[in-house]
């Protein structure tokens, strides 16, 4: 059984179409939901339509720039507030509401190249943006535990850890949801905290202890 689990868990997802040596901006990724991503269809049948309307993603650019600007080293963060469980293919979950939070350190610049990088790469979801903010923004990433620590100012935070045997409820789960945007190498995690206290949603939550996060790398 153990050995199945993290077969499914290492098989995940292979999305993006571009290796990192033939792109233009490379770097880390987290997402977190309000729903199990990974899950079985018994526990993601009574979640749809009460939950999961909500996401943060997060990209932390390692390398590369967007519309001929320099990016390296900076992050944004986009928070969503969708219609419908996001990921429900009986569902629209458009119109979404959503706002964004750039690094704090780039140039007006730079923050204008990072906040239409995020609409380009969230594409429909990120259509409706409610205000776009300045914020520092610390994320921690290892691959090997599978753990993120991403902090932007005082209204997000998401923490996340590997997925283990014992997280498992059905014995059937699988990755239900997929990411909500381009990813290379993504895997489901554990959200420890999942939190966005901000304004400009007309909502706030707290989502910890799901299995509702995804670590992945990006490459356009």
């Amino acid at each position: 059984m153990r050995k199945v689990f993290f077969s499914l868990i290492l098989a995940v997802v292979l999305l993006a179409p571009l290796s990192a040596a033939d792109a233009t901006i490379v770097g880390d990724y987290v997402e977190a939901r309000t729903a199990d991503v990974y899950t079985g269809s018994c526990f993601a049948n009574a979640e749809v339509n009460l939950t999961g309307q909500e996401a943060i993603m997060a990209w932390r650019v390692r390398q590369g720039s967007w519309s001929g600007v320099s990016l390296d080293g900076l992050s944004v963060v986009a928070v969503i507030k969708a219609n419908a469980t996001l990921g429900d293919p009986f569902a629209n979950p458009l119109p979404a509401r959503s706002l964004i939070v750039v690094d704090d350190r780039a140039s007006q610049e730079q923050k204008r190249a990072l906040a239409g990088f995020a609409q380009s790469m969230a594409g429909d979801l990120l259509e409706n943006v409610v205000s776009v903010q300045a914020a520092e923004i610390d994320m921690a990433l290892d691959r090997s535990s599978n753990s993120v620590s991403l902090r932007a100012g005082d209204v997000i935070t998401i923490k996340t850890r590997a997925l283990t045997p014992k997280d498992l409820m059905c014995g059937n789960e699988e990755v239900y949801y997929p990411p909500l945007t381009e990813v290379s190498e993504a895997v489901p995690a554990f959200s420890l905290q999942h939190e966005f206290r901000g304004k400009g949603l007309d909502s706030t939550w707290s989502s910890p202890g799901r299995r509702s996060a995804f670590i992945g790398t990006f490459s356009r």
